[in-house]
């Protein structure tokens, strides 16, 4: 096992490698958080939706957050290895967090931007790719272990890059660390933008009949408040109850493969993390009420963010001024 000198010494040797590697501005992740936000705004005025500030979970967010930028600035001047872990810890999980919540919050008002329902083209991608949604949801219901194994492994979204980010923060890749935040900044902005052109009401709303056997995790909420959205019926998102009204492009799935992308490059992270990925993808056209097409769209979103990301940290290494050392890991 490695000591507490060896520990240090190796940060502290990343620390000072990282002004070489090519590592994304701080100042351009916060002027693109800054951007979103008062984008986001905007668009709930447009929509005259508000967010309801009276909830234990808006409490909860944001002492948490208070508390994760307290600690930045206050282990901004230390200059111990350890003070080192907890700025970058604290730096990578605000801005995931900030990213996250503005994704799923924005996501309420463009959905009222929505016109009609794409169900039945996603219906006929399934088709020419034989997936049976209703066999699945069945095998899945009679299956008790399956519908327990599959709403854990969906809730796990929030895991993985608890587990990402902490790594990189314990070993000073703050390089790759802000590289992926980048890039899921990047898909979810990608995932915005195409969903107004995919809105659907979900495989379990349009092709199951009768009672029920088994409500998934998001339940049917799409098919009950993008209408809501549209008819300028909704007022006000609750931070405790907010669900998923992305049909199409599955965030679910583009998350599934930046993180397995991301942790790839590190043998620690790559199998343990693929592993818990590929069980939340598994669970994702039941209890994300997906179709197949849904996840091929957002493995083709996490792609595209992946390569751009990617293009921009060639131009990074080119730039002048700054010299190329050994290989960084890649996205993908």
């Amino acid at each position: 096992m490695e000591s507490d000198a060896g520990l240090v010494e190796r940060v502290q040797r990343n620390a000072c490698l990282e002004h070489d590697l090519p590592i994304i501005p701080g100042t351009w992740l916060a002027m693109i958080l800054a951007s979103s936000t008062l984008l986001v705004c905007g668009l709930l005025f447009k929509t005259g939706i508000g967010i309801r500030t009276d909830s234990l979970t808006f409490a909860g967010l944001f002492l948490a957050m208070l508390a994760l930028g307290t600690l930045y600035r206050y282990t901004q001047r230390q200059a111990t290895p350890g003070a080192a872990r907890l700025r970058d810890f604290s730096e990578y999980a605000l801005l995931f967090m900030a990213i996250s919540l503005l994704g799923v919050v924005s996501s309420y008002p463009v959905a009222a931007f929505t016109a009609g329902f794409v169900d039945e083209a996603l219906i006929r991608g399934d088709d020419l790719m034989r997936f049976d949604w209703i066999r699945w949801y069945t095998f899945v219901v009679d299956q008790p272990i399956l519908r327990v194994s599959g709403a854990i492994a969906y809730s796990t979204i929030f895991l993985s890059p608890a587990v990402l980010l902490g790594y990189m923060a314990w070993h000073a890749e703050r390089g790759a660390a802000r590289q992926f935040l980048l890039t899921f900044w990047l898909a979810a902005v990608l995932t915005l933008l195409l969903f107004p052109l995919f809105p659907a009401k979900g495989p379990l709303a349009v092709m199951w009949s009768g009672a029920i056997p088994y409500m998934p995790t998001t339940a049917l909420y799409q098919s009950e408040v993008i209408p809501e959205l549209r008819a300028a019926l909704f007022s006000h998102i609750e931070l405790d109850a907010l669900g998923g009204l992305v049909c199409a492009p599955s965030f679910h799935t583009v998350c599934g493969v930046l993180y397995i992308a991301a942790a790839w490059p590190f043998l620690a992270l790559r199998w343990p993390l693929t592993i818990m990925n590929g069980a939340m993808l598994l669970s994702t056209p039941v209890e994300g009420n997906h179709y197949l097409t849904d996840m091929v769209l957002g493995v083709l979103v996490a792609l595209a963010a992946i390569m751009l990301v990617r293009g921009l940290m060639r131009l990074l290494v080119r730039m002048p001024g700054r010299r190329r050392i050994g290989p960084q890991p890649q996205m993908i």
